[in-house]
């Protein structure tokens, strides 16, 4: 039996139906969502967002973040650092068995899985 599979992107602000969809995650105070936008609607939020993202006194984050006293990861850092180090190792990378793992060899990581 042969079967055809067709996949639908759909912005999820205004349900139109385009190939030219990208998701976007947003996180604010630990609490993060996904959300699928075409280029158009995310330079929106990008408009909409500019004057908080570059506030005087606004920081640039990085790393764990804390929300309500428990450790978040930061988007990006979602996968297991475990499985990032024994493929690195794997792969001939040098990386310390615990402490962050570096952002080349998660990157590294992420183009091939």
């Amino acid at each position: 039996m042969a079967q055809k599979v067709f996949t639908t992107y759909v912005d999820d602000l205004t349900g139109e139906e385009s190939t030219a969809i990208a998701t976007h995650s947003i996180l604010v105070d630990g609490a993060g969502v996904e959300i699928d936008l075409t280029d158009e609607n995310y330079e929106r939020l990008l408009e909409l967002l500019n004057p908080y993202l570059h506030a005087k006194g606004a920081r640039r984050v990085r790393g764990a973040m804390k929300a309500k006293g428990k450790t978040k990861q930061a988007v990006g850092e979602k996968e297991d650092s475990s499985a990032i180090r024994a493929w690195a190792k794997s792969n001939g990378y040098e990386v310390s068995d615990r402490g962050r793992v570096p952002a080349s060899i998660r990157e590294a990581y992420q183009k091939v899985n």
